[in-house]
């Protein structure tokens, strides 16, 4: 019943915000125009991020659920700021990557969010730990991967947000099972946010901006890794892996496609696998439905993985074999020639 007056409270909270502040983006030009890369129609408000984050923040102090978390919300404001201003004013790419590193730190120092441990991954099982440095390390670059990962999924409706709901959910299942009450009923807030954005999302009726995938990206990481860390964890950091599969995968192959070919890694392109789809003919809605549900089955994987005690080692493995498979075969359709 906590859960159910959690999740009511919350999505209210982000629904009004919704629907009160798109007049507000109007005026102040926080606005999607359509171009030759956006095929929308008229200007959508990029309001989806600052209402979820407001949504979640309310909601926390209303069911006195603070606690432990002010570093996530200080991480999480740094990207807010920084992304409504990108939002409106297109800042640079070394910006925005500074801000991801701040938050980062704040989420080490502030949180003790450190990934430290990869888990048994070796090639005979052994766990591999990593030093303090390489640790702050890998988890500055986890941050930013994520972050990055959600942003250029955002390319159709519902897509981002979606991803981001079944990743939760997923964590939230696992916090449950492990007990973790307290991370649980912030997951339930969260989720409902998610879910009241959507609802204005996948009517185009707002976006949620890169202050929205800057938001939830820093949301998502932080959870994969307390979960994934410590004497007492919920999880493996390789089933954190496939139950935020796709962003990584898309944007991981993404990546390494546009170095080979001497681009920018952030030089847009239609080389992702919502673009891929929609080339091939599959309409919006299709291509939303294909890509969650494959989600869906990869998130599954893992938590079967995880409570099937399937060796970390395979998980881990498994998954980098998953990518290789992902790449090659998305960029082997990619550079199909199209019939005309």
């Amino acid at each position: 019943m906590a859960n159910l007056t959690n999740f009511i409270i919350a999505f209210l909270i982000t629904a009004i915000l919704l629907y009160e502040l798109q007049p507000l983006a109007v005026r102040i030009r926080l606005v999607d125009s359509p171009n030759e890369r956006k095929f929308h129609q008229g200007e959508i408000p990029l309001i989806g991020g600052i209402s979820m984050f407001f949504g979640f923040i309310l909601a926390l102090f209303s069911l006195k659920q603070v606690i432990g978390l002010e570093p996530l919300i200080a991480s999480a404001a740094i990207l807010m700021i920084v992304g409504i201003l990108d939002d409106i004013h297109n800042l640079s790419v070394s910006i925005r990557f500074l801000a991801q590193v701040v938050a980062a730190l704040f989420m080490v120092f502030g949180g003790d969010i450190l990934l430290q441990n990869l888990g048994a991954i070796g090639l005979q099982g052994s766990e591999i730990e990593l030093g303090y440095f390489t640790a702050l390390i890998f988890t500055v670059l986890a941050v930013i991967m994520a972050i990055n990962a959600l942003n250029m999924c955002d390319g159709i409706n519902g897509l981002a947000g979606g991803l981001t709901l079944i990743t939760l959910s997923a964590l939230a299942f696992i916090a449950w099972n492990a007990n973790l009450l307290h991370s649980m009923n912030v997951l339930f807030i969260l989720i409902a946010t998610i879910v009241a954005f959507l609802r204005f999302n996948l009517r185009a009726l707002v976006f949620m901006g890169d202050a929205g995938s800057m938001f939830l990206g820093v949301v998502v990481v932080w959870f994969l890794i307390s979960f994934s860390q410590g004497e007492q964890r919920a999880m493996t950091a390789a089933t954190a892996l496939w139950i935020f599969a796709l962003p990584l995968l898309d944007t991981g192959s993404m990546t390494i496609r546009r170095l080979l070919k001497g681009h920018s890694p952030f030089k847009p392109d239609r080389g992702h696998l919502h673009h891929l789809l929609l080339d091939a003919g599959f309409s919006g809605i299709q291509t939303l439905f294909i890509i969650l549900s494959l989600a869906v089955s990869l998130a599954v994987a893992g938590i079967v993985g995880l409570y099937f005690e399937v060796a970390e080692v395979i998980m881990f493995w498994g998954f980098i074999t998953l990518f290789f498979v992902y790449f090659f075969l998305v960029s082997w359709v990619s550079v199909k020639p199209k019939l005309v």
